[in-house]
């Protein structure tokens, strides 16, 4: 092939219209993995909780009652909160996903899972988070964490999507975000006030796992019901 050839075929791979298929791939390879995967829950969470915090041991709690409850857990499949959870889910046996984002300093992976996918943008990713859920729980994180609550509050709040329940757990680590929310966005109009209930907050795992329960049941009657 001429050295122009090349070049040429080059510039296209590294172009916008290149990516559009790239893109592409990727929904089309979430959709027939995760179609078949019956309810679910996706858990956030900081990849740096050790494995001796209290979080790391709620999470995998949450991970493993949800799977008793038959729900597959998925997760970014890193370390810390995610890999408790998909832990959990596992040691239950239950299905336990990781959908991991490509980056340029890889996280290291957690052997708890029983499907794997690797994606290469972030959007293409949430899709899936949100897509395949029947609710979210996000323990103590950061800034990806606060990035997965917000968007679930903005779909819920724009009517994207069907209300599903988001929980936030750990009262005491949360306790300043909902401060501010209230007594500054609430206060200053730039939210309602039935936007606060949009997510609950709890510290036990079984409140999360009763309620998503009950709304997976509540919303598998509501469509058995529709002509």
């Amino acid at each position: 092939m001429a050295n122009q050839e090349k070049a040429v075929l080059s510039n296209f791979a590294d172009s916008d219209t290149w990516r559009v298929f790239r893109i592409m791939a990727e929904f089309v390879d979430g959709f027939e993995t995760l179609s078949q995967l019956g309810p679910a829950v996706s858990i956030f969470g900081s990849a740096r909780t050790p494995e001796n915090s209290p979080y790391y041991d709620l999470a995998r709690k949450t991970g493993r009652l949800l799977a008793e409850a038959g729900f597959a857990v998925i997760t970014g499949g890193g370390p810390g909160v995610m890999e408790a959870a998909n832990r959990g889910a596992k040691e239950a046996g239950g299905q336990s996903l990781r959908l991991n984002i490509i980056l340029p300093h890889e996280q290291r992976p957690n052997p708890h899972v029983t499907i794997q996918m690797d994606f290469r943008y972030f959007f293409a990713r949430k899709m899936m988070f949100v897509k395949y859920a029947n609710a979210f729980v996000v323990f103590p994180g950061g800034f990806g964490t606060m990035d997965e609550f917000f968007e679930a509050l903005t779909l819920i709040q724009t009517d994207k999507v069907v209300h599903f329940p988001v929980y936030l757990v750990g009262s005491q680590y949360w306790k300043g975000l909902v401060d501010w929310l209230r007594d500054s966005m609430l206060a200053s109009g730039a939210i309602g006030e039935w936007d606060l209930d949009i997510f609950k907050i709890t510290d036990e795992p079984e409140d999360v796992v009763r309620d998503v329960t009950r709304h997976f049941v509540a919303q598998k009657y509501a469509h058995a019901q529709t002509p």
